[in-house]
């Protein structure tokens, strides 16, 4: 089929259905089918494919020639060729003008660079998991929540890296699979590790089972008791000790943005590639700025005059004497 997406008309194919919703996209508006390929546009397809392939060696070529620290992931190319855009990861920025002006030249079209991460790279380029399937990103996973350390802690797992970090090197993405219902359960929980008063006396939590729905408590007899959490609230418990007016913790902070570099360039824009001269501007205003916040540089300038702040507090304190004329 020849549907409409955000790159423009491409190729697809129909693995189920019909349906009158997707999972997942309730919100999200579907493409829309143009009409039925034809033997032209399958041709024009496979095309595309060898185009793509090629231009994925024409550039890594390139990036060897001129020594970029950069890794070149995959390249997409537009069904009517109109644009091309190659994805790669890299650890810094890095100034690619001269590749740019070298896929213009040879491709002729619109060009796009654009820097993903070592999530997008697993997701384009898949791999098998420690679970044996095939990696989630790259079977049905469109947006990737965020995974935390704090979700490995909350359900009970051994802090490996090698056990809780996927192909990619970041934390699986399956951690997020059940952390809400961890977060429901541990709402309802009391705090490992502290003691609460109940009807039956002291008693201090140890563990706490969300598959069984129960707590493991330690009572004054030093007796290790299970019960569940209903069994639990009937007893009333509280803290004796409980501080009063104590302010929440606020959540950490997300980051704000992943920085991830986007370029595009034109034929017609060529010679018109200064978007690194102001990266290097914005470095070294920050290194200026850096510098001037050292401390030993704040003394007299060249002049010999001290600091403003100085005179003035000088000045302050003269207009203070009384006039004994």
């Amino acid at each position: 089929m020849l549907i409409e997406a955000e790159q423009g008309q491409t190729l697809a194919e129909i693995v189920s259905g019909p349906a009158e919703h997707l999972p997942g996209q309730m919100d999200q508006e579907l493409p829309s089918i143009l009409r039925h390929a034809g033997s032209e546009d399958i041709l024009r397809g496979e095309a595309n494919e060898q185009m793509a392939r090629e231009a994925q060696e024409f550039c890594r070529q390139c990036i060897r020639d001129r020594n970029l620290d950069m890794k070149l992931v995959d390249v997409e190319v537009f069904f009517d060729r109109s644009k091309l855009i190659f994805y790669f990861t890299a650890p810094s920025r890095i100034d690619f003008r001269d590749l740019v002006k070298d896929l213009v030249r040879e491709y002729r079209a619109r060009i796009e660079l654009r820097q993903i991460g070592v999530r997008h790279e697993t997701q384009m380029v898949g791999a098998v998991g420690n679970c044996g399937m095939v990696c989630c990103c790259r079977r049905y996973l469109r947006k990737f929540a965020p995974v935390t350390i704090r979700m490995a802690k909350e359900q009970n797992l051994f802090l490996n890296p090698a056990k809780i970090s996927g192909i990619c090197g970041r934390l699986l993405c399956c951690l997020s699979y059940e952390q809400d219902n961890y977060d429901n359960f541990h709402r309802m929980c009391p705090r490992l590790g502290k003691k609460y008063q109940t009807d039956k006396g002291p008693m201090k939590v140890l563990r706490a089972n969300m598959f069984r729905n129960s707590l493991s408590v330690l009572t004054e007899n030093n007796e290790e008791v299970e019960l569940s959490l209903d069994d639990w609230q009937a007893l009333a418990p509280h803290r004796p000790e409980a501080p009063q007016g104590v302010q929440p913790k606020q959540p950490p902070k997300g980051p704000v943005g992943d920085s991830l570099l986007v370029v595009s360039a034109t034929p017609d824009t060529l010679d018109s590639l200064d978007f690194m001269d102001e990266f290097r501007q914005d470095e070294r205003d920050n290194q200026a700025d850096e510098s001037a916040a050292e401390p030993g540089e704040r003394g007299a300038g060249a002049d010999g005059q001290a600091e403003p702040g100085k005179n003035k507090r000088k000045r302050r304190r003269k207009s203070q004497r009384p006039d004994h004329e």
